[in-house]
């Protein structure tokens, strides 16, 4: 998501709750944007939303209720709307927008103490500043790659059951399979599927379970190393041309949870016959 200049609208019926919560996370986390929040049915700010965001350091207190026609469009870039069983305000303009369908936590049910009315927003105060939380790591993103195939690996109990499952569900027979994997590739989808045996034995974490991505060319990946570099992601091993199994000018990333990457891009014709005698690894630069 790029960033712009234009800022955030996020929106309820009553501006009273949720889009209340939304506006006072989006100042504590968006970097300083612009954000307002409205509504079609304007009131007050819920003195229970007051309440659990001061519980967090979030003040509320300059806040206030307003009407959704009050907002000048032209300031607006995204509009996001917090309404889950009513039907949310409509905007006008050509703001990008999302929805983030929360349960409105006021309630008129007498029968619903303090305690309980507390739980309901906190409840939604978390789930907003969840998807907040997601929406500020997707602004001003780095360069991003532009890969042509999507690889990704799945342990399975039943290999031969599993084989016949992903090929009615992908509609290809498998490209090649042995006792231990079967390998499905579907250009159409753009995705290389491999099937892995749960069978408790050693994997081959590198050539086999492992997610990934295929690039253009040698140049693409050399430029995936640079970009991963000043991305601060981490390098498991840097970009280099291998030739045992699959030839490949390859880099191995880790993702934020561990879970190994292969940046890859398969070799031309003359880059295959490049090859070296003893098939050593060869850098990339």
């Amino acid at each position: 998501m790029s960033a712009e200049a234009a800022g955030f609208l996020f929106l309820c019926v009553a501006n009273s709750a949720r889009s209340q919560m939304a506006e006072g996370w989006a100042r504590r986390l968006l970097g300083g944007r612009s954000v307002w929040s409205a509504g079609s049915r304007p009131s007050r700010v819920n003195p229970y939303a007051i309440w659990v965001m001061a519980e967090v350091g979030v003040d509320l207190a300059g806040q206030s209720s307003k009407a959704v026609e009050g907002i000048d469009p032209a300031t607006v870039g995204t509009v996001v709307t917090l309404c889950a069983e009513e039907v949310c305000p409509v905007y006008l303009g050509g703001a990008a927008r999302l929805h983030w369908p929360i349960p409105d936590p006021a309630s008129d049910d007498p029968s619903l103490d303090e305690d309980a009315m507390l739980a309901r927003f906190r409840q939604a105060r978390d789930q907003i500043r969840g998807r907040m939380e997601v929406l500020a790591a997707l602004l001003d993103p780095a360069p991003c790659l532009s890969p042509i195939e999507f690889h990704a690996s799945l342990r399975v109990a039943d290999l031969p059951r599993s084989a016949r499952f992903y090929q009615w569900l992908l509609g290809v027979a498998p490209k090649a399979w042995t006792h231990r994997y079967v390998t499905f590739v579907h250009p159409g989808l753009r995705t290389n599927l491999v099937l892995v045996v749960a069978d408790g034995l050693t994997l081959h974490q590198d050539t086999l379970y492992h997610l990934g991505v295929e690039l253009p060319d040698r140049g693409a990946v050399i430029d995936a190393a640079a970009r991963a570099l000043e991305a601060g992601v981490p390098i498991d091993k840097p970009a280099r041309t291998t030739w045992r199994g699959t030839p490949l000018h390859e880099l191995w990333l880790f993702d934020p949870d561990g879970n190994r990457i292969e940046i890859y891009a398969r070799l031309t014709e003359a880059e295959l016959a490049q090859m070296p005698a003893d098939q050593a690894p060869v850098a990339l630069t």
